[in-house]
């Protein structure tokens, strides 16, 4: 039989690998192996990018929330005598001043709301067709006003006889409070001063 086929040759071992961080001391029998401490700064980081990455996905969700919200409509009109000022209406227990509008109730139209806003907060009560369609403005948010305009005469030389009659619980007390409880002609220059600033604002761009 050739020495070929009778020849036992070992075949050559390949080195087992390394476990993953794994410590050679084979060199070293009885030596002390190297203490490694775990670093936590990658764990850290990697929860500062989890609660990061929550937090957009949290602020994603309340910014669709704000586009889908609905908005109300507050109706009201502009009353304009012939020197071109304005009737504006004081809001109770407050430093401004407004004009007669409100919320819009189920089932009416703008222009039935702005009449009966007007007819409470001031008293006035006009024919349907004295009322001007001035559209609808962005307010805020949550809410975006329809306003109408009347041109009014000699009816309202004086205010007077103009009461509220739509009332609120007063904080304190408890007591029927009138939204609103003075009445007077303003400007452009009064309206700028008197008003709250979001609405003077957009009144001093609307033709009076």
């Amino acid at each position: 039989m050739s020495p070929r086929s009778t020849a036992c040759w070992p075949r050559p071992r390949s080195p087992r690998p390394q476990r993953p961080y794994q410590f050679d001391n084979s060199h070293a029998k009885g030596a002390s192996c190297p203490r490694y401490d775990v670093d936590e700064r990658n764990s850290s980081e990697h929860a500062r990018a989890h609660h990061s990455s929550r937090a957009r996905i949290a602020r994603r969700a309340g910014a669709a929330a704000v586009v889908t919200r609905v908005q109300t409509v507050s109706c009201g009109t502009l009353v304009v005598n012939p020197a071109g000022q304005l009737l504006l209406c004081h809001v109770t227990n407050t430093a401004s001043w407004d004009i007669p509008k409100g919320m819009q109730d189920p089932g009416e139209t703008e222009l039935e709301a702005a009449i009966r806003e007007l007819q409470e907060e001031a008293g006035i009560a006009f024919a349907p067709e004295r009322f001007e369609d001035l559209g609808g403005f962005a307010y805020r948010s949550d809410k975006r006003l329809h306003l109408f305009r009347v041109r009014a005469g000699a009816e309202l030389t004086s205010l007077t006889h103009l009461a509220c009659t739509s009332f609120f619980p007063h904080p304190v007390s408890g007591e029927p409070t009138p939204e609103t409880d003075a009445f007077r002609w303003a400007d452009r220059r009064d309206v700028a001063r008197l008003c709250w600033p979001r609405m003077g604002k957009l009144l001093l761009t609307l033709d009076w």
